[in-house]
């Protein structure tokens, strides 16, 4: 991607720690210059992305009757520089960076030059809760180079992996075709994963997701604390004290179910809550019409708040994969038994895409689509 062209006022302050703006502007005469160095470009480590690619190129004010040449390299001392303005940051790795053409060429006739190119790579390796900055900077150059535009640094960061969120309260989801989710049938160790923040309870009965008097995840019911998960099934319910929720914060939520043993436990926020024994010894088999996020028997059992990341596995996911924070916010779409992989980031409209096998939902009316920045620091 090509970096920001445009040069906000209060950066001129900054560049004027390396050299006055003011002189390098009346002196500029027919030197290199590259307003897009005066701002750092930012590069996020999205938990996905294992490279981006960084492009430039250089200028100047009048074409010369000669190619003229600028060479970049990488310059380790600039981060003492970089962190006397802009906060402190570590230098990239090594292995996570090559200057993959690293000169520029501004042909005879030309005032601008083709792309100098670096790469950042191995971002997965990077630790998101760090800032690292790659400061790029000429080594060579056949012409005067403007030094306030000498250097580039090029910033990586964390990024937040959940942006956007569904607010589903009076709001439901189904399978647009259930003839075709055909992996959602015949689960028999299965883990459901969701992230929501409810505002309030207070229902007789609120829905997560699930099939009415088949393999159904619903929180409340008579007798039941009214922020309490049970698992209800064709066969009995099961529901624990430690199995409730609290209000007002993200949850990451897992449940797991093994038909061969009838265990059923609950993880909420990494920790594995009680594992009771369920009377149903069936598969589980979601690929209906009668499937449902947000519903349950009537329209009157929707759930007060927002929900996102809501996945369905055909395998018991392992403890180490249960209480991994980043896991509950982003997981490859390819990722081993992943059957579905609702989102709901989608921002606008009522289709909430499947990233694993195409098995979209369609919400009741579209959803309020809330911004957030997920996991919170």
């Amino acid at each position: 991607m090509k970096f920001s062209a445009y040069i906000p006022a209060t950066l001129c302050i900054a560049a004027a720690m390396f050299t006055a703006c003011s002189d390098d502007t009346e002196t500029v005469a027919n030197r290199i210059y590259d307003t897009s160095a005066m701002e750092p470009s930012t590069v996020l480590i999205d938990g996905m992305a294992e490279s981006s690619v960084q492009t430039f190129t250089v200028k100047m004010a009048n074409p010369t009757d000669r190619d003229e040449t600028v060479t970049y390299g990488v310059e380790p001392s600039l981060v003492e520089r970089y962190n006397a303005i802009y906060g402190t940051a570590l230098m990239l790795p090594a292995e996570n960076y090559e200057l993959t053409q690293p000169t520029a060429t501004i042909i005879a006739g030309a005032v601008e030059s083709d792309d100098v190119v670096v790469t950042v790579k191995n971002l997965t390796s990077l630790d998101r809760n760090l800032v690292y900055v790659l400061p790029v900077t000429v080594v060579s150059s056949s012409v005067e180079v403007l030094e306030s535009q000498r250097t580039h640094f090029i910033v990586v960061r964390g990024a937040a992996l959940v942006n956007i969120v569904a607010d589903i309260t009076r709001n439901y989801c189904s399978l647009n075709n259930s003839a075709d989710a055909t992996q959602l049938n015949g689960i028999t160790d299965i883990t459901v994963q969701w992230i929501m923040n409810v505002n309030e309870f207070g229902k007789l009965i609120s829905t997560v997701m699930g099939i009415e008097g088949r393999f159904l995840l619903r929180i409340g019911d008579a007798g039941v604390p009214d922020n309490q998960l049970q698992l209800a099934t064709s066969n009995g319910n099961v529901t624990d004290p430690s199995w409730q929720f609290e209000t007002g914060k993200w949850l990451r939520c897992a449940f797991t179910f093994s038909s061969s043993t009838g265990a059923a436990t609950l993880w909420i926020n990494g920790n594995k809550k009680a594992t009771l024994t369920s009377g149903y010894s069936g598969s589980v088999n979601w690929a209906s019409d009668d499937f449902y996020i947000g519903k349950s028997y009537d329209n009157e059992r929707w759930l007060t708040g927002c929900i996102g990341e809501a996945r369905v596995w055909n395998r018991i996911l392992t403890d180490a994969e249960l209480s991994d924070e980043d896991q509950a916010f982003l997981v490859p779409v390819d990722s081993e038994g992943l059957v579905a992989y609702w989102k709901f980031n989608e921002g606008a409209g009522s289709l909430i895409h499947d990233y694993a096998n195409g098995y979209d939902l369609t919400c009741n009316t579209a959803p309020t689509w809330v911004s957030v920045s997920l996991p919170e620091k």
